[in-house]
Parts: C-alpha cells; structure tokens; sequence
C-alpha cells in the first residue's frame, strides 16, 4: 500500500454465537485485562481508522460486559501518543455506519400488469496537528523491558502508553501492576515487540461510568498518529477468545473499494428471492446464508457492500453525512480541504477461530463492482452476483415477493413490474440484519427459505414456490369481468373447456346465418 493510499476504515468485532449455545466467543484489535479474577468479554467493538497519506485515526467504541471493577483495554499502535492526539467520541455515528452498509431484506408486490401509466408531454424537471515530544515517565525495573512512555487522562480513561523490548517482560508488567493477563498472552504479544509496537494502555475509572447488568457502554476513543505502514491488529484479540469469532470491517475510500490483500476475497450471494418465514427470522436466514458462504470459500473474507456514501438503494436511513467523517477522523486528514462527499462504503465480514487466523489484516484497493439492485440485465432477469463496472453499487440484498394475485383485464399484461404493497394492505418495511453474531444458528434450513438455486454457493432450493424476478411465466387474458384471484401463484388463468368454446362459436354462426337469410326471421 502506498503513501498515498487514502482510505478510511470501521471495524466491528464482536461475539460469534448466540448466547443461549455458547459462551462468547469475542472479536478485538487489542485485548482486555483486569484487576479481577474474572473471565471478561468484550461483546461489540467497533473500529474505525482513516487514512491519509501516513496518518492514520483510528477509533474504537467498545461495549463492556464483566464485574464493577477498574479494568483497562490494550491495543498496539505503531507509535508513542500524546494527549493531544486523543479524544472521546459520541456513539451515534458507529451505529450509523452499521446500519447503513448491513445486509437487508426488501419486500414487494407485483403491480397491475394490465396498468398503463397516463402520458405527459415531455418536459425536464429536472490541519493536522503535531504530535509533541514524548512526555518523561518514571521508568519501571529495569528487568521488565517496560517504558512509560506517555500517561494522561482522557475523559473516563486513565492513559499510558508503554515500550517493551521484551514481551514477556510486558506481560509481567502488567500482571505486577495489578493487571489479570489472560493465558496465553505473551506468544501474541510477542510479533508485535519484536516490530517495535508501543501499547496504548487505557484504563477505565468505574466511578466515571455507569453499568448496568454487569455491562458498562465506554465512549468511543479516537486518536492518530503517522506512520509508514498500516495493519489492523486482529490477532491480539485472540487473548480473549473462547471460541469462533466474527469480524466485521467497514472501508471508506475516496472513490475506491477495498478488499483484504492477504486472504481470499469472495462477495457474498445477492439478489436471492426468499420465502416469507424470512421476515421474522433474517438474521437467522442470513447467519446461515454467509455460513455457507464460507464453508465453499474456507479462509476467505467475504464483501458484503460497496456503495457511495452518499447515497443508497433501498436506504436503511439516512446517508452518511460528511460530518460524521469529519467526526471520525477527517479533520485531521491532509486531503480534509478536498470535502467528504467521495467516499465509498465497502463493508468486509470474515469468521474464524484462534488457528484460522494467521496475520493481522492487510487491505489493497479493488475494481468497482455493482450487484443486488432491482435493475435488469439485457436478458430482463436482475442481476445475479457481483460483477465489474466503472463504478460501486453492490449490496447485500433479499427480497420477499408478491404476485399479482387480481384480475388482469387486458390482452397483454406486462409481468415482473415490482413496487409497494396495493392499497388496503400494510407493507413488510425493510429489515437489516445486525449484531449477526448473535444471530441463532442451526434454527433454519437455508435450502427451504430460497426460492430458486443459487449455484455460487452450491446450493439448490427445495421451496421454488415463487419464481425469480423477471421469471414469471406469462398469464392468460382474463375477459373483462373475469378474476384470477383464485388462481394459484406460477399458474396459467384457467379458460374454459374445449367443448364450450366450439358450442359459443357454432350458436355465434347460427345467429350471423339467420340475420342473413331473411326467409329465417
């Protein structure tokens, strides 16, 4: 990645499986340690760094569940900060980001296919700030290999920030400081003193925070630095860990996708019409939609979204304003004179266990894809999958569908055109699947909920009650008068019998003969 990469980037870690299965298995770029004897869990962290040139600004918003006492997060950052290069942040705008780019289920009804919309005549409507010199702090034994490099407070967290030429020296350190160091700590945090990482320390004063259920909601930190390289340091939070995790990385770039360089890169199956027991259940549908994902794709991490901040097709709320990425760290961007209103959300998700997950993550910029709109192909059937473009339209996106059910009173009824409910019948609303982590597993059989095959995944639907938009087989003329609301989905209109017709058509002969034959009157 080059000096002149540009690219802003949220993470969201947190628990893998439901909770009533498993204990939490917990996501982290850092780890937690504590001044109780007790097992902690971070249940939702959401990172999010930005990056300009060499300075990168990251922030984390974590959700603490554990006992009432002091405890402190560690994460490794590549050099020493000051004060002046921390902040506390609110946590509205972490929430916006994963609602904005989540995956969503759409649902529509088929318009009235004998309608012809009235005509009208054709008209137009149309500055950084420097970082100041390492302040002194009173050095440890000597036998640590520890520093005190920087220390201050920030809001309700007490700072400090270490050096350590030796991890197990730190990993004493902390555990003589009244720190409880989970198992294991040391062969993780060893890569990370042999490349000259310092340790953002920060820990937390409970008099200044409020809990509730054992959970305490931390403000969000932000803070930045410069430096040549970049990295999200995943694999430290594996200290934490007690089973399979879930990472979720969000990537804004100016006019650009991201993708992970040092791990295979799949999109995630979209445009999947799916059987109404979804509406209740999609965070279960899509749990098992994205395990199936990576069981064909073992390793890989899967792209969920890429699309202008700007703007969205359907919007889960509003877009993402350039205030917010000003908040999360544009300010202090070189390029914050250029605006905010060209970057491109690209949500990446993976799931993996403590041997799954060899290196920290690597991100390299990506060609354009669009994919999950309701836009048809030359063929007239929608998009299937990701493929390349000039630009990034891709989400995740499924949809429970409405045939046409009324009277079709024309001779050339057009099938397939979407929308919202009829009149007189409540509409589904759209749903975005969250906290996926939790989603219950095991609940539902994938396979029963598609309703056609999605060969990306190797899988074949069982339910294929609904025919794929843009499939709908053609449906016979109703006269005027008639209905076909009884008609089953996916069937022709019923007419009537051979026999009836031929009988109409001889009286119909019948009656021209005797009003031609003035003898027959």
């Amino acid at each position: 990645m080059t000096r002149t990469t540009k690219f802003f980037v949220t993470a969201t870690l947190a628990a893998a499986t439901a909770l009533s299965v498993v204990p939490r298995a917990d996501a982290f770029c850092g780890f937690y340690v504590s001044g109780a004897d007790t097992k902690l869990y971070n249940n939702a962290t959401m990172v999010v760094m930005m990056r300009d040139g060499t300075r990168t600004v990251l922030s984390m918003q974590n959700n603490y569940q554990g006992p009432p006492s002091d405890f402190a997060m560690v994460v490794p950052v590549p050099v020493v900060l000051q004060k002046e290069n921390v902040k506390t942040l609110g946590k509205e705008v972490f929430d916006h980001i994963d609602q904005l780019d989540a995956p969503r289920l759409v649902e529509y009804w088929e318009q009235d296919p004998c309608y012809e919309p009235p005509k009208y005549d054709d008209r137009e409507y149309s500055m950084a700030p420097q970082a100041a010199a390492p302040s002194e702090g009173a050095a440890p034994p000597r036998d640590y290999g520890v520093k005190i490099e920087a220390q201050f407070t920030v809001g309700e967290y007490e700072v400090v920030v270490l050096s350590a030429t030796d991890s197990s020296g730190l990993d004493r350190w902390l555990s003589d400081n009244k720190y409880k160091i989970p198992n294991g700590s040391e062969p993780l945090l060893r890569p990370y003193v042999q490349t000259g990482s310092k340790f953002f320390v920060a820990k937390v004063d409970v008099k200044k925070v409020q809990f509730k259920d054992g959970m305490a909601a931390l403000s969000p930190l932000r803070f930045h630095y410069d430096t040549e390289s970049f990295s999200l340091p995943v694999r430290l939070g594996l200290v934490n860990s007690s089973g399979t995790q879930d990472l979720i990385v969000h990537v804004l770039g100016r006019n650009q996708r991201y993708e992970v360089a040092n791990y295979k890169n799949v999109t995630i199956p979209t445009n999947i019409d799916v059987d109404e027991q979804a509406r209740e259940q999609f965070g279960a549908f899509y749990a098992a939609l994205f395990d199936r994902t990576v069981e064909q794709n073992p390793g890989a991490v899967v792209t969920e979204y890429s699309w202008i901040s700007t703007s969205c097709d359907p919007c889960p709320g509003p877009t993402l304003d350039p205030s917010e990425v000003s908040l999360l760290g544009g300010d202090v961007l070189p390029s914050a004179n250029q605006g905010f209103n060209d970057f491109v959300l690209t949500r990446l998700h993976a799931r993996y266990t403590k041997d799954s997950l060899g290196e920290d993550l690597v991100f390299k910029t990506a060609k354009p894809i669009v994919g999950g709109r309701e836009v048809p192909g030359p063929d007239g059937k929608l998009e299937t999958g990701a493929h390349g473009d000039s630009y990034n339209y891709f989400q995740g996106r499924y949809a429970i569908r409405h045939p046409w059910k009324g009277a079709l009173n024309c001779s050339n009824p057009k099938r397939g055109v979407w929308g919202g409910p009829p009149s007189g019948e409540q509409g589904g609303g759209l749903k975005v699947a969250k906290d996926l982590a939790f989603a219950p597993r095991g609940t539902l059989q994938l396979a029963s909920v598609v309703q056609h095959d999605v060969p990306e995944i190797s899988l074949k639907s069982t339910a294929g009650t609904v025919p794929h938009a843009g499939e709908l087989p053609p449906s016979s003329f109703v006269p005027k008068g008639g209905t076909c609301g009884a008609c089953r989905v996916g069937e022709r209109s019923e007419v009537p019998a051979l026999g009836a017709v031929i009988a109409s058509l001889v009286a119909a002969l019948a009656w021209l003969v005797r009003r031609r034959d003035p003898e027959s009157k």
